[in-house]
């Protein structure tokens, strides 16, 4: 499935089109809760430029998306009793939006193997 960046779902609440319940923002991420939360703590990282799967992102953007990641953990108070980070990536990963994001979350046991 292609799509263009301006039908992107989360380019359009980078650009403020959409709301979303922002976490924290810096200059390459945002931050947001999840609209249909699978725990507690349900925060999407993305990044501001639109990349269609994680293996389209350069090192350095991919560690500033981790980066952010800790620091929603950290914020949320789930860094010290454990959180998980999810990529999903293409349409049998279960990817959704096809734009580059990563779940934290957090708040509660987190069951093994995920899906």
């Amino acid at each position: 499935m292609t799509q263009s960046a301006s039908a992107c779902l989360f380019c359009r609440i980078v650009a403020g089109e959409i709301p979303a319940t922002v976490v924290t923002e810096t200059d390459t991420t945002l931050a947001f809760r999840d609209i249909d939360p699978k725990a507690p703590t349900h925060v999407l990282v993305i990044p501001k430029e639109h990349h269609r799967a994680i293996g389209d992102v350069d090192p350095v953007l991919a560690g500033q998306i981790l980066a952010t990641a800790h620091q929603v953990a950290k914020s949320e108070g789930v860094d010290e009793s454990g959180y998980r980070l999810v990529f999903n990536t293409g349409e049998h990963g279960g990817q959704t939006v096809f734009h580059v994001h990563c779940h934290v979350l957090g708040g509660r046991g987190l069951t093994w193997p995920p899906g």
